[in-house]
């Protein structure tokens, strides 16, 4: 099977960067009380941990680390990409009305980290790459959610926009492949970027549109019970 394999080189004070990037954008979070977000970004770190270091890298072994230990690396790994990406797909779908701002300060984090760590962290002594045989696979999970929301627009009133759920889950991995390409810190080429932008995020937009809209009719961002409206 014919492989993409993306490829990242950094150093360690882009790591040191972006982890004060993430407390940074984390308080904000907090601060705009947007807790359920807070919340499922947290799960979205862990999500991309459980599948990078215990499937990608104990099962498959297709996740290659070089230069620091693996399992504290693809910890930050997971948790820098979870929590942003999650975030952003989070506050997309709800129609957040600061969501331009929230992508602006992602966006801007990341080529912050990335700019600062060249110029003043040395050379790339950390090498990481990843085999994508699975893409099949991944192919499939994306192919089921669509197909869910394509019954649930024939058969309900409420039609989901699935341009809508394609653009949001393209851009939003797009946004940071192409940070890491024009930074230097992505290997060379355009494969990665289109085939990891069609496929690795945008599989699961269905599944978190349907798992958003459950967890708002119950909850306000805020925590607080979300109570119907009575009508007399």
């Amino acid at each position: 099977m014919m492989q993409v394999i993306p490829s990242r080189s950094l150093n360690g004070l882009y790591i040191l960067l972006d982890c004060l990037f993430l407390v940074l954008f984390c308080a904000a979070l907090l601060w705009q009380k947007k807790r359920l977000t807070f919340l499922f970004a947290m799960f979205g770190g862990i999500l991309y941990f459980l599948v990078d270091w215990g499937i990608f890298y104990h099962l498959l072994g297709t996740r290659k680390v070089t230069g620091m230990n693996a399992t504290p690396f693809l910890f930050w790994l997971s948790m820098s990409y979870g929590i942003t990406n999650f975030a952003w797909i989070w506050l997309w779908l709800e129609k957040d009305k600061h969501v331009k701002e929230w992508a602006l300060l992602i966006i801007s984090g990341w080529f912050c980290s990335a700019l600062l760590s060249q110029q003043y962290g040395g050379p790339a002594t950390i090498h990481i790459e990843r085999g994508t045989a699975y893409h099949g696979i991944m192919a499939l999970i994306l192919f089921v959610g669509y197909v869910a929301v394509v019954l649930h627009n024939f058969m309900e009133e409420d039609q989901i926009s699935v341009v809508r759920l394609n653009i949001i889950g393209i851009v939003v991995q797009f946004s940071w492949e192409a940070v890491l390409l024009v930074c230097g810190i992505r290997n060379p080429g355009f494969g990665p970027i289109v085939v990891d932008s069609l496929i690795e995020t945008n599989l699961g937009l269905p599944y978190i549109y349907f798992i958003q809209k459950a967890v708002l009719s119950r909850w306000n961002e805020d925590l607080s019970a979300n109570k119907p409206l009575r009508t007399n």
